[in-house]
């Protein structure tokens, strides 16, 4: 009997808000495809739930394709991967920081979305979902490389809900807050310097926003959640925080 549940793709799937949207649309009744380089992890997740999952590095096109090409149809797509590189300020950009977080969160984005549009349009509910972030519509000083990006990600969601208008594909962007992942660590290069990041307060955990998502693409096919903007209490704006002292 052929698989009838709706495909789900996600990338950026080997960790954090990705691994936790392969789990919980899973849960939900998806199919779920799931994307990353990290191929080790993709394989584990891949016994575990029972999801296909495939080699992707959002950046290389051919990579890309490849990818696309091992999905015979698509009914959901979870532009999950992303990264920060760089914490200088604008005056003193690192170059190859900026160039790698734009091709991850910008090109890596228009890539995927590119390969996948046609198969999510046949589907006949197709939905894009892009995982932003509070940086999406506000800014930070020494996070111009990030911030940036990501609002050109909310251009790009905003600019596709326009182009599509009238074909059965929505599009949503989440945009979270702090969450706790490994986004620190690897920005700032250090494990432990990237866990102090979230001392003193209760940062959202992944599954928060795989929960979000979850629900976004769940709604009946006439309803479109342009955006949400979701943060933890101990959040009010971008590097405003209530933070506890530690415990002694």
């Amino acid at each position: 009997m052929a698989d009838e549940r709706r495909v789900a793709v996600v990338t950026g799937a080997s960790s954090g808000i990705g691994e936790a949207c392969c789990r919980s649309l899973a849960d939900a009744g998806f199919h779920v495809v799931a994307g990353a380089r990290r191929l080790d992890r993709l394989e584990a997740l891949a016994v575990e739930i029972g999801c296909d999952a495939f080699q992707l590095d959002v950046t290389d096109l051919d990579s890309v394709n490849e990818f696309a090409a091992q999905i015979p149809k698509a009914g959901v797509l979870v532009n999950n991967a992303g990264a920060g590189f760089g914490s200088q300020p604008i005056s003193d950009f690192d170059e190859d920081a900026w160039r790698r977080t734009w091709e991850t969160n910008v090109l890596g984005v228009m890539f995927v979305t590119r390969a996948l549009l046609p198969k999510l349009e046949a589907s006949g509910n197709g939905h894009i979902v892009n995982i932003g972030s509070t940086t999406a519509t506000d800014v930070l000083p020494t996070g111009g490389s990030y911030a940036a990006s990501k609002h050109a990600l909310r251009a790009i969601s905003r600019t596709l809900r326009l182009e599509l208008l009238g074909k059965p594909v929505r599009i949503s962007q989440v945009n979270p807050g702090l969450v706790e992942t490994e986004f620190y660590a690897v920005r700032l290069g250090d494990a432990e310097k990237g866990q102090k990041m979230y001392e003193g307060y209760t940062p959202l955990t992944a599954q928060d926003i795989a929960d979000c998502v979850t629900f976004t693409v769940t709604r009946p096919p006439h309803v479109n959640i342009d955006e949400l903007l979701v943060k933890p209490l101990d959040q009010a704006a971008i590097g405003v925080m209530n933070r506890r002292p530690a415990s002694t």
